[in-house]
């Protein structure tokens, strides 16, 4: 199971109608970048987001991140977590395809091994883009998420690998789950296609 192991408390807490959370005021570093076009269920574009990886914070996941882009494995594939004033969650490329039965999204990864944690002392505040895993600290392999709030509790114990840089009315905008099911999305948002920018 890789969904995104958090303390049920405070994830579940973190939908109560916080204040609106300012756009992050993150600088574009050395990349790579991933640019990420949002649809909602019907294909309707909602804009795009452009996370900057942080290739020198967590080598091997960024690198895993680019490999899946380049495949398209990322293209079509759905939120099926997302929580207000908490986090979206996607990149289930084996469950997760929109158009397809979605119903195990969360649950999968990809066809490439896990991976070992690369944690650092990036902190997670909005915009942070960390890797979804399952108890296993060595268990992120392609699902995750972007923080739509601080989440300094999440703060080394889950891999930071990237921020968001452009696009945060866009990612807000990301269709909401349901907090009482754990954010699960009926007739989620997608990312309609996924790009890299070196």
């Amino acid at each position: 199971m890789r969904s995104l192991a958090i303390i049920p408390a405070l994830a579940l807490t973190a939908g109560t109608a916080l204040a609106q959370v300012p756009a992050p005021q993150n600088t574009d570093g050395p990349g790579p970048n991933m640019v990420i076009e949002i649809a909602d269920a019907a294909g309707n574009s909602k804009g795009t987001i452009t996370l900057d990886l942080l290739a020198d914070k967590a080598p091997g996941h960024v690198e895993r991140l680019v490999e899946l882009t380049k495949a398209g494995a990322y293209d079509g594939v759905v939120f099926h977590r997302v929580i207000a004033d908490f986090m979206a969650q996607t990149g289930d490329v084996q469950y997760g395809k929109q158009g397809g039965d979605t119903s195990m999204a969360g649950m999968g990864g990809s066809d490439k091994p896990d991976l070992p944690a690369e944690f650092s002392d990036v902190s997670f505040q909005p915009g942070t883009v960390g890797m979804a895993r399952a108890q296993n600290p060595n268990s992120a392999n392609s699902q995750f998420f972007i923080d739509l709030a601080p989440a300094t509790y999440l703060d080394g114990q889950y891999t930071v690998v990237g921020q968001l840089i452009e696009g945060w009315e866009v990612l807000n905008s990301i269709k909401k789950g349901d907090a009482a099911a754990n954010g699960a999305v009926d007739a989620p948002d997608y990312m309609a296609k996924v790009t890299i920018v070196e």
